[in-house]
């Protein structure tokens, strides 16, 4: 079978579409044809280099589709089901087994290192192997060969192309207010950044019933738009002075939670400076510079009684999370589809700049007819 696909063929160059050959699926596997699939800051970093993947490689990894074929051992869908991709997990180890697969043992190798975990691969051009498997999925493309254990059913009523963001970002975001931090009702709340997983996570929190919740965010409209969703407060970090001193303003016992979708330690450090105790700081952002260390404070560590928690996906089960915030979705609690703007995927690279200006919170990319031109 014969598919179109978006190709990163070197560090910060624009996608190129190319027509791709792909591989008999194995009896796990199953087909999606690709009905939107968001585009997150994690593609574009690997997109540049950072996590060291092979080129040319299709990346994509918060798609979602319909169900066209099944392999001989797939038993959770069928042919015709709409689903939600996340990350994959290798569903074997303690954490797996655990109901953890966010910390898979081998997360690396299910998500990252551009083939299968046996160094297969399901795509070829005439030029030679194409590298996939991005999260299990890479659905920068018209169809991705996904597995079992990554893909999420969903009701056929609701909006499939706007549902892909459920499988990374979003679960990540509303994942570590809910699951991770268990952050609870009548607790003061500071996120960093309102970006798409910030969003989601002032979502959550209004779920939870935190109050204050407090975004810290350079971007108007998204402060904006955080207010939308249910932030109580908003900080404008290049002009409303020490971040630190402006939330004691606010909360003058300290904050009880610290989210940070930046990765920058200079924010981190600021918000730090503005807990209570036994707070609890959240780490999400991905710094540009894997070598980055979050100095602390050992003897104020202690007195506070910081706990600075890791986090990855949210802490979620995907099979369990997805359809609990669809839920919230359908109630009118989780309205993730207000910061979405859709743009075919032939304009991937135009939607990519959107996004990076910050014309756009989250870009979707959906099929359209054009592909057969830019091929």
């Amino acid at each position: 079978m014969t598919i179109v696909a978006a190709l990163a063929r070197e560090p910060h160059s624009n996608f190129q579409f190319q027509q791709v050959s792909l591989a008999e699926l194995r009896p796990d596997e199953i087909l999606v044809e690709i009905r939107g699939v968001g585009i997150c800051h994690t593609d574009i970093a690997a997109r540049d280099g950072i996590y060291g993947l092979p080129y040319p490689i299709v990346l994509g990894h918060e798609g979602s589709g319909v169900v066209t074929t099944v392999g001989a051992g797939v038993t959770t869908v069928a042919p015709g089901d709409h689903v939600v991709v996340s990350f994959n997990s290798c569903g074997r180890c303690t954490s797996c087994t655990s109901g953890n697969p966010a910390y898979c043992r081998d997360f690396a190798v299910e998500n990252y290192i551009g083939t299968r975990p046996d160094g297969s691969r399901a795509l070829e051009s005439e030029a030679g192997p194409v590298y996939s498997h991005f999260f299990g999925q890479s659905s920068f493309a018209t169809h991705a060969v996904v597995n079992q254990r990554n893909v999420v059913a969903v009701d056929a009523d609701l909006k499939l192309a706007q549902l892909g963001p459920l499988g990374c970002g979003l679960q990540t975001g509303a994942g570590a207010v809910m699951r991770s931090m268990r952050c609870h009702a009548g607790s003061s709340l500071i996120i960093l950044g309102a970006g798409p997983v910030g969003l989601a996570a002032v979502m959550a929190a209004r779920i939870q019933g935190c109050s204050p919740i407090l975004v810290v965010e350079p971007h108007e409209a998204r402060r904006t738009m955080a207010t939308d969703m249910g932030a109580t407060h908003t900080i404008d970090p290049t002009a409303d002075g020490d971040l630190a001193e402006g939330v004691r303003r606010i909360v003058p016992g300290g904050v009880d939670y610290v989210f940070d979708t930046t990765g920058r330690v200079d924010v981190i450090r600021s918000a730090i400076a503005a807990v209570g105790c036994n707070a609890v700081l959240g780490l999400v952002g991905v710094p540009s510079d894997f070598s980055v260390d979050l100095p602390l404070n050992i003897v104020s560590t202690m007195q506070t009684g910081l706990t600075v928690k890791g986090i990855v996906e949210g802490d979620s089960d995907p099979s369990e999370f997805i359809p609990e915030l669809i839920g919230h979705y359908r109630a009118g609690r989780f309205p993730f589809d207000k910061m979405i703007t859709t743009f075919p995927l032939s304009a991937i690279n135009e939607a990519v700049a959107a996004q990076h200006r910050g014309d756009v919170v989250k870009a979707v990319l959906v099929p359209d007819a054009d592909l057969q031109n830019v091929v």
